[in-house]
């Protein structure tokens, strides 16, 4: 998941997402999630949002196996998992 929020609302956004996923660079995190835990925090961090200025991506893998991560440099989180 990364984010792209305007920076009065930046703390409360990265706040919310520390308590569902792992925080690994500035604006991005990882981790896996429920379907139900991914839809109370798509409506957690709506209610936080400027919809019409700040932007979230979320990108799923149906199978994990699939996933393959590659770090270059400073890894900032760890995680198990990825989603």
């Amino acid at each position: 998941m990364v984010y792209d929020i305007g920076v009065e609302r930046i703390d409360a956004v990265r706040h919310l997402l520390k308590k569902y996923l792992s925080w690994i660079q500035n604006s991005a995190f990882e981790g896996e999630l429920s379907e139900a835990s991914l839809l109370e925090l798509q409506h957690d961090v709506s209610l936080l949002m400027d919809t019409n200025r700040d932007s979230l991506h979320i990108y799923t893998a149906n199978n994990p196996r699939w996933i393959e991560k590659r770090t270059v440099g400073v890894e900032k989180g760890s995680t198990g998992s990825i989603l």
